[in-house]
């Protein structure tokens, strides 16, 4: 199974809308600032929070990309 669809399948699974490639590649940059930036455990909660907050991935990437910068 890919990661594509193990994630089509869990959004289901949860009742939610599997997210698009675009919001996946988002997340996915997120995770790995989160995790240059500090430790590796921030890279799955940023991904949690950013869900919590209902914040658009893409904002949320440049959030954490300008506090990188600071």
């Amino acid at each position: 199974m890919t990661g594509r669809e193990w994630l089509d399948q869990f959004a289901a699974a949860i009742g939610a809308e599997a997210p698009s490639d675009a919001t996946v590649d988002e997340l996915l940059k997120l995770a790995g600032v989160a995790a240059h930036a500090s430790e590796r455990i921030a890279a799955p909660i940023a991904c949690w929070l950013v869900g919590r907050a209902g914040l658009d991935a893409g904002e949320a990437l440049r959030l954490a990309e300008e506090m990188t910068v600071s």
